[in-house]
């Protein structure tokens, strides 16, 4: 497996760099949580997890995480149209990674931001 297309053409000058690339930005990594923790989801319960997110936005980042063989995208022959979305195995592999990141901010969060102050 090659890299996408969109990315084909960028330098990295290490691996980390290169994930970041992938899962970075502030809508992809709940993209993939709801995804991963939930299962499959079709477009507008995704739109709906995630107040704030806009149509043309969600769109994008499920196409890149497409492009980049994070996310399977299923389309029903149906009308009205019906498409879902779900982890390939490569997007299902990230999964130790959001967990390991969730559980490290979630200890951030409570060692320093929720201390009773007395």
């Amino acid at each position: 497996m090659s890299l996408s297309s969109r990315m084909e053409n960028k330098v990295f000058n290490c691996e980390k760099e290169l994930t970041l690339n992938i899962i970075g930005g502030k809508w992809k990594m709940l993209i993939l949580w709801h995804l991963g923790r939930e299962g499959t989801k079709r477009f507008g319960v995704l739109k709906s997890l995630m107040p704030g997110i806009t149509q043309r936005m969600l769109v994008n980042q499920l196409r890149e995480l497409e492009e980049d063989h994070i996310v399977h995208r299923e389309v029903y022959p149906v009308v009205p149209p019906k498409v879902e979305y779900s982890l390939t195995e490569l997007g299902e592999s990230l999964m130790p990674i959001l967990e390991a990141m969730y559980d490290w901010g979630k200890q951030y969060l409570d060692s320093n931001f929720l201390k009773d102050d007395k």
